[in-house]
């Protein structure tokens, strides 16, 4: 039986992140995006999925959706099958992390949400070249159709995630560990760190890629994960 997909977006984005991988992806599975937008904590975010998606699938998150993703397989590792982390970070929030989130909620209350959002992910985070800005305009329009309220419950749960560590360690499932080349976000000796981390996990890192690579390189990101939906399930 071929497992279902489950995706989940991030920080301020959709279905719209993901759009080729659906295209793609759906022609051999089921495909779902979930919405990680309910809750300000990734603990309740997560609970409210486990109650509405499949009993077993597999698993694919992008950023937030990466530590909503870690959360989901440290409640119910027997229900995911594989697992995907891209542009994402297993390390909770260092006090000046948190502390400097304030700032971005208060402009985001005060009406400023597409300011803030050029500094949460500002082109600088993506790779050079002709691409960037169209791309940003995108993850921009994303943010602005979900609205300050959204931000400021995502800003919540960042500020309050837990350390995922000793999660990364018990993970027993095909993994792919996913990495743009010029993320200044969540750079590539992060994700490295995680693929240390997890038994037998596979580092992939995109060239041309920064924060966005579900959006900068959709092609290179579809097809690693149609080699890593296609490995062998392991025993667990």
């Amino acid at each position: 039986m071929v497992e279902p997909l489950v995706l989940l977006p991030g920080l301020m984005c959709d279905a719209r992140m993901f759009f080729h991988q659906i295209v793609y992806l759906s022609q051999a599975r089921a495909v779902t995006v979930a919405p990680i937008t309910s809750g300000e904590r990734v603990e309740e975010i997560a609970s409210g999925l486990l109650d509405q998606l499949p009993h077993r699938f597999a698993l694919a998150g992008a950023c937030m959706g990466g530590v909503v993703a870690l959360e989901l397989i440290r409640r119910a590792p027997e229900r995911i099958t594989r697992l995907c982390l891209m542009a994402t970070d297993a390390q909770a929030d260092t006090p000046q992390m948190a502390a400097a989130r304030e700032d971005l909620i208060v402009g985001a209350q005060a009406g400023r949400l597409d300011e803030v959002m050029r500094k949460v992910v500002g082109s600088e985070a993506l790779a050079p070249g002709t691409h960037r800005i169209p791309i940003l305009t995108e993850v921009l329009g994303m943010a602005s159709d979900m609205g300050a309220d959204i931000f400021v419950r995502q800003m919540r749960a960042l500020q309050r995630r837990p350390d995922q560590q000793g999660t990364l360690r018990r993970i027993k499932v095909p993994t792919l560990v996913l990495s743009g080349a010029h993320d200044t976000l969540m750079p590539t000796r992060k994700h490295a760190f995680m693929a240390d981390l997890i038994p037998e996990a596979d580092l992939m890192v995109i060239e041309d890629a920064g924060h966005v690579p579900a959006l900068e390189t959709p092609g290179a990101v579809t097809a690693a994960m149609d080699r890593w939906l296609n490995q062998p399930l392991r025993l667990i």
